[in-house]
């Protein structure tokens, strides 16, 4: 099992056939899919097409969302990270984009912001990329400032299977910048 990348609280390795306990308590919970469509899953076999899903990006794309693993548990708590998105999405596809979902009792301790941010470092200095997005709902204001505290830029909105959501993403020169004191104190 690879881990991409560590926090201070958090490890962020692949997702494995064995988290799908953590992943229906998570998926299932309709407060978790308040803004994501309303369509908690209800089975174990729904878990394990998305467990699926999520391991063909890593062959097929060599990224996709990652397990968020607390320390100081080592339980499963969510996931976060890069997906490549090749469905029409506001005019674009062919884009990265960074998420995470977290399980309800995780919410409110900072561990969306711990977890996404490593993401873009994966993103821009292994990639390689140029860009990547974030989009979210317009209700979610907890979502938005998160793609913001981790650098992402608000351009605006659009619509999304009938709901509006808040299109924000980075450059790469943005994320260099932001980055700058750290890249000449660790060159490599």
């Amino acid at each position: 099992m690879e881990i991409f990348a560590e926090t201070e609280r958090l490890i962020l390795r692949e997702i494995v056939p064995s988290d799908k306990e953590g992943m229906f308590e998570l998926d299932s919970d309709p407060q978790v899919h308040l803004y994501l469509g309303n369509r908690p899953v209800k089975d174990m076999e729904r878990v394990e097409e998305i467990i699926h899903y999520i391991r063909q990006q890593y062959v097929d794309y060599g990224i996709g969302r990652w397990a968020v693993i607390e320390k100081k548990t080592n339980s499963f708590i969510g996931w976060t990270g890069l997906k490549f998105n090749t469905e029409l999405v506001n005019n674009r596809t062919n884009y990265y984009d960074v998420g995470y979902r977290l399980i309800k009792r995780y919410w409110g301790r900072g561990f969306a912001t711990e977890s996404a941010s490593p993401a873009l470092d994966y993103g821009f200095e292994k990639l390689k990329l140029n860009e990547i997005i974030g989009i979210a709902d317009i209700r979610n204001n907890a979502s938005r400032k998160v793609l913001e505290k981790i650098g992402l830029h608000y351009t605006g909105e659009f619509d999304l299977k009938g709901d509006p959501h808040h299109w924000l993403q980075i450059s790469r020169d943005s994320w260099l910048l932001s980055h700058f004191d750290d890249l000449i104190t660790n060159p490599y």
